[in-house]
């Protein structure tokens, strides 16, 4: 499947999810692609088709170089890339507060 392709069949539920997942700090890209099977460029690039380009902007020199977005050189080996705000991984649903 093309990349194109790939985030085209993500849900607009699923577009959201991947958003807040690469703001988080603590999620590794590889998490994401756990989840979702998208790649870091994948990523990228659906970061900048939703966002604004001064957001995409401010969020790229945010991740850029940042350690704990990919878990090979993470600090952080603990698994807590998971939201609080997420019940299950393989439901992907937000619980209610």
């Amino acid at each position: 499947m093309k990349t194109t392709d790939k985030i085209l069949a993500l849900s607009e539920a699923d577009v959201d999810r991947v958003i807040e997942m690469a703001w988080e700090d603590r999620t590794p890209f590889d998490a994401i692609e756990a989840q979702f099977g998208l790649s870091e460029q994948e990523v990228i690039m659906v970061m900048r088709r939703e966002m604004k380009p001064s957001s995409w902007r401010m969020w790229r020199a945010r991740v850029q170089g940042r350690a704990a977005k990919h878990r090979a050189t993470s600090a952080v080996d603990d698994a807590r890339f998971r939201s609080t705000r997420q019940r299950i991984v393989a439901h992907n649903k937000v619980s209610k507060r």
